[in-house]
């Protein structure tokens, strides 16, 4: 029997807002996100801010998100969010959260300079379609996890529909044979497959790769905690972000 919807204070209210604000703010982030990977970062909002300054101001924006996105995900964190908010909540006051922190970054983040990086038409071309498979790529990760809960609406969902959430289960098929982590690693490409590179562009892939590389490592010790000997089994036998051989591992 699926458990009833407790959510404090706002009952039914507070969930259709947690819900809209997570897919409205959690949408438009990413789709500003996913333009300014492929065409270079814009400047809405003009700080006035000399070069040295505006990358130091860059680099705050882009530790703001980590923090949010990173310890929020935190399996303590969520815990917290669920005694005050309700178990149903914490996925979409995560993605609101989250997509309110990415479009912090994106609208105040300040370009610097002229590129540092501008290659012929040749391997500007080939580096969009590189960004074009980026994208390929996650949609097929999508598809493989079958259960991809971008907004964290699933628990309210199956709330609606009066069905018990399907629990998590480990997904080893699709680019899961090859890499752990198929995201990450596609995000990587988006990051570094914009052939125009400024001082801001570089400092942004720099850090952004950092981040996922720590926040990779952070998120295989949630996995084991989550799924145990599966997944160290799993962890012997699959890479976590590089694929090492075109033969994919058995599902």
């Amino acid at each position: 029997m699926t458990a009833p919807l407790v959510i404090r204070p706002g009952g039914r209210a507070a969930a259709i807002l947690a819900a809209v604000a997570a897919v409205g703010l959690g949408a438009s982030s990413l789709l500003l996100f996913a333009v300014y990977l492929f065409a270079g970062f814009r400047q809405l909002v003009d700080l006035g801010l000399r070069p040295a300054e505006a990358l130091g101001w860059d680099a705050a924006l882009s530790a703001l998100f980590f923090l949010q996105h990173s310890g929020m995900v935190r399996s303590s964190f969520r815990a917290r969010v669920a005694r005050a908010c309700g178990e149903q909540l914490v996925g979409v006051v995560y993605a609101a959260a989250s997509g309110a922190a990415l479009l912090i970054c994106l609208v105040l983040w300040q370009p610097v300079g002229e590129p540092i990086l501008s290659p012929g038409a040749g391997v500007a071309w080939l580096a969009r379609l590189v960004f074009l498979l980026g994208i390929a790529g996650f949609l097929w990760t999508v598809r493989a996890l079958g259960s991809f809960d971008t907004f964290g609406l699933r628990p309210i969902l199956s709330q609606v529909r009066r069905r018990e959430p399907e629990p998590a289960a480990l997904a080893i098929r699709g680019p899961y044979r090859w890499v752990r982590h198929p995201i990450y690693l596609f995000a990587l490409v988006l990051f570094w497959s914009c052939p125009v590179v400024t001082a801001d562009r570089l400092l942004f892939n720099l850090l952004w790769t950092g981040w996922v590389i720590v926040g990779t490592v952070l998120e295989e010790r949630d996995l084991v905690a989550q799924f145990g000997d599966d997944y160290l089994a799993y962890q012997r036998r699959v890479p976590m972000l590089l694929p090492r051989r075109l033969r994919p591992a058995r599902p």
